[in-house]
């Protein structure tokens, strides 16, 4: 029999398709859950048996944790990056490196076919196939739910006349959960008007009081957590815990999908924008006026190559150098004031301060000009709008 590899998430989906590979295409199917922080151990424990359950070969469970962070989460941060200045690209980044991983156990098992469950009216379907495509051509790709079209209850119902009579019970709402932040979908978010209630969120409000924490950034990297060091990863996690308590990070992002028309998704995500907007303030700090101009264009470019699932593109590489080199002064401690539903970063201390210059005081004192150079340099900044309007007087407004 040919093998084929499967993203695998224990989902309806994802089970359809092993028992359709199995009894309709008779495929050798080999699972593969790629963990970036959306799973417990007992839940990849518990979707491991299931995969087992419903018939494949082999199943893993690989764990890229700290490789997403390194290889994604690092330069997100570097580069500020919020999708139309509000999603921190919490799972479609996920699907990425969910994508790669899964391609080369494909090959390290030498599979004929690679399948996933995605449907063809999302941005999933892009970021797997052009992986896929790009590290594999040789590897045929098999997308049952695509291309047959199905719905949930005749989903349902071949697994039923195939001996899995589970509660496929749907849930109101589609999570989708990892380190990054969470995804939540419903009915709400299908239209334009309404919001998501507070119930649909997977973190609800636990403290109503307020915390100040300290987040400690080595050249741009979340180092110390309330002065306490560790990895990154970890420190995200505790973060996590500490903030989604208060139900900080929940929005919905609006914007425009890889297949043409406008999506709207809900989600959460407490430590992504507490350390984004504490970095961005540690920045504004820290860099030159040219290098933050810069760098927001490139962060802009460098979310929207990776949200549309370009992140092979060579352009990424080159960004991502700029990136990190742009983060030699990027350190010191940012304080930030958790609350119910938001927070305040509050302020920074670093030695790279440029409002610790001593050269002056913004809107108080200075000790670096005379106000004769205040005077000639005014003169001078201004002299090209003076010269357009004498020219065209008549564009001046009365």
């Amino acid at each position: 029999m040919d093998k084929v590899v499967l993203a695998y998430s224990g989902g309806l989906d994802t089970s359809y398709c092993v028992k359709y590979l199995i009894n309709e295409l008779k495929l050798e199917v080999h699972s593969v859950l790629v963990n970036t922080g959306g799973f417990t151990k007992e839940e990849l424990a518990a979707v491991e048996k299931k995969a087992y359950e419903m018939g494949v070969t082999s199943h893993e469970n690989k764990d890229i944790l700290e490789k997403y962070y390194d290889k994604a989460i690092k330069y997100m941060v570097y580069g500020n990056v919020l999708k139309n200045n509000t999603y921190p690209l919490s799972v479609s980044a996920e699907r990425v490196f969910q994508s790669i991983e899964v391609v080369k156990y494909a090959k390290s098992v030498g599979a004929k076919y690679i399948a996933h469950g995605s449907t063809g009216a999302g941005n999933d379907q892009v970021r797997f196939d052009m992986i896929f495509q790009t590290i594999a051509p040789e590897i045929e790709i098999i997308t049952p739910i695509r291309d047959l079209k199905l719905s949930r209850q005749t989903e349902i119902d071949y697994l039923k006349s195939h001996g899995v009579d589970m509660n496929w019970e749907k849930s109101k709402y589609s999570v989708n959960k990892g380190i990054w932040g969470t995804s939540v979908g419903g009915v709400e978010t299908l239209k334009s008007q309404k919001a998501l209630p507070s119930e649909a969120y997977p973190s609800q409000l636990k403290r109503e009081d307020e915390e100040q924490v300290t987040l400690t950034f080595e050249k741009g990297q979340f180092v110390a957590f309330n002065g306490v060091k560790d990895t990154p990863v970890n420190n995200i996690l505790k973060l996590e815990e500490i903030a989604s308590a208060f139900a900080i990070g929940r929005d919905i992002h609006v914007g425009d999908t890889i297949v043409g028309i406008k999506g709207r998704v809900g989600f959460e995500a407490a430590a992504a924008t507490v350390i984004i907007k504490a970095h961005h303030l540690l920045e504004k700090h820290t860099l030159s006026k040219a290098q933050q101009i810069t760098k927001e264009g490139l962060g802009t470019t460098y979310g929207t190559l990776f949200h549309d699932g370009q992140y092979l593109e060579p352009l990424m590489r080159n960004i991502e150098k700029f990136l990190e080199d742009s983060q030699k002064t990027v350190s010191g401690e940012v304080y930030v004031t958790l609350r119910p539903y938001h927070f305040i970063v509050t302020g920074i201390d670093s030695k790279y301060d440029l409002m610790a210059s001593g050269f002056a005081d913004y809107g108080e004192e200075n000790n670096a000009w005379s106000s004769q150079d205040a005077k000639g340099f005014i003169k001078i900044y201004g002299m090209q709008n003076k010269i357009f309007y004498h020219v065209n007087k008549d564009l001046l407004e009365a």
